[in-house]
């Protein structure tokens, strides 16, 4: 195997970097960073490690919260970063066909400059990449608008355990003919094969965007809000997140310059929409008509509508700072889940309950699509919190059918725990398609599925 010396890395505080998480809660202890220029230095690194059962761990952007892209020991760190060319563009179907290591905030000034948006949009869009994304099928804030990457993704090439390349890179919204195998590489985190390039549906750019800032007195008033616009704007809603007092106090106590659009007093849930279609003012009265039912209705108690790009893009740093803020608050232990939309909130008041005084309890997310980000921030890690949050936060989600991880993944972090969300017949299965397509178990080991399979 040849590469180019600034495909192999070896020095320290390089190392440093890629071995640790995000969030500094994982480290690994990896000597040898390879980026590879091509899928074929690609297949030609997984051959060989295969050949001689060398561990190795697919790396993208390294923006993941459960420990999926670091190594957990000394696991060879496969980076695709330096893959980040746009292979095609079609301006007629919208269909754009690019390498795993873009990163999404570039694809997504791309695509601004042909008329285009990216379906998928989240909070680290400036360091994670497409490769990653479709990796741990990501979620984000446009979810409830353009649906899941199972659905936008049209096609992939992936590198198996072996080096063999499976060209899957079709860009055809049909195509029914055998198994639809690049769903296999839609959310299992590089557990089964290295995503290599990825063709994505992008809807065209909408030229009405409006959003609005609201407060709900309760949680109760949130759900029915969100009934209401899906009802009432359904063609133009785009994203419905909400944030209880504790997020927005955090964002408004630990982020520079963030200010609350509303005035005192601080009431107890937030909600951020917004809407995106076609016609400026036929939109713009359309959600005026909502906002001005939803306060004579009593849904909302107080509201404003953004005026221009700055003031929009000011409401959605409020919601996209939740995570910094906490980072910078001390200790977080983050829970990413899917309930339904009903009881969603009753957990993080049944946690608040539980934990007293001893920490603050945070609940934000994407109510539009039934997704809670429920965080548990202290000043500093402590056991006796863990031991009071879990299993207890599982076993919750699991008693009312919901999922363990909406969006972030298994990783690390929750492997051992997927049996509170798929049944022992479900994971065997998991398990038979690694050891098929990963024999020696090569592929970011300890991570998606549970130890014991390994056994």
């Amino acid at each position: 195997m040849r590469f180019g010396e600034k495909s192999v890395i070896q020095d320290e505080d390089r190392l440093e970097t890629v071995n640790t998480d995000w969030m500094h809660k994982y480290r690994g202890s990896s000597k040898l960073l390879l980026q590879p220029r091509s899928t074929e230095e690609v297949a030609q690194i997984l051959n060989y490690c295969n050949s001689r059962c060398l561990a190795v761990v697919p790396q993208g952007g390294n923006t993941g919260l459960v420990g999926g892209s670091v190594p957990v020991f000394d696991e060879v760190i496969v980076n695709v970063g330096s893959m980040n060319n746009i292979i095609s563009f079609d301006t007629v179907s919208g269909i754009l066909v690019c390498e795993a290591g873009c990163i999404l905030e570039n694809l997504i000034s791309f695509l601004d400059n042909q008329g285009f948006i990216m379906p998928l949009d989240l909070g680290a869009k400036g360091s994670c990449q497409i490769g990653g994304n479709v990796s741990t099928n990501a979620g984000g804030l446009r979810l409830v608008r353009y649906g899941s990457l199972h659905g936008n993704v049209l096609g992939l090439e992936a590198v198996l355990a072996n080096g063999d390349v499976l060209d899957m890179l079709g860009t055809l919204r049909k195509d029914n003919t055998g198994y639809d195998l690049k769903h296999l590489f839609i959310g299992s985190e590089g557990s089964l094969g290295i995503v290599t390039k990825v063709s994505i549906l992008t809807p065209p750019k909408l030229s009405s965007v409006n959003i609005a800032f609201l407060a709900c007195r309760d949680y109760s008033s949130c759900q029915k809000l969100l009934m209401e616009a899906k009802r009432k704007m359904g063609e133009i809603l785009s994203a419905f997140e909400f944030l209880d007092i504790e997020a927005m106090d955090l964002v408004l106590n630990h982020l520079d310059g963030v200010r609350n659009p509303l005035p005192a007093p601080m009431h107890n849930f937030y909600v951020l929409i917004e809407t995106t279609g076609s016609d400026e003012s036929y939109d713009r009265e359309k959600l005026e008509a909502f906002l001005l039912s939803s306060m004579e209705g009593g849904l909302i108690s107080d509201g404003v509508l953004a005026q221009d790009i700055n003031q929009a893009s000011s409401f959605w740093r409020i919601r996209e700072g939740v995570p910094e803020a906490l980072m910078k608050a001390g200790a977080v232990y983050k829970y990413d889940l899917s309930l339904p939309v009903e009881r969603m909130y009753d957990l993080v008041d049944d946690m608040r309950t539980r934990l007293g005084d001893s920490a603050r309890v945070v609940g934000y997310g994407h109510l539009g699509d039934g997704n809670l980000h429920l965080n548990v921030s202290a000043p500093q890690y402590d056991d006796k919190i863990l031991e009071q949050i879990e299993p207890y936060v599982y076993e919750w989600t699991s008693k009312h059918r919901g999922s363990i991880s909406a969006e972030h993944g298994l990783g690390l972090m929750k492997a051992n725990k997927i049996y509170y969300s798929k049944s022992p017949e479900t994971v065997k299965t998991m398990g038979s398609i690694k050891k098929l397509l990963d024999p020696n178990g090569i592929l970011n080991p300890y991570k998606v599925l549970p130890h014991s399979l390994d056994s």
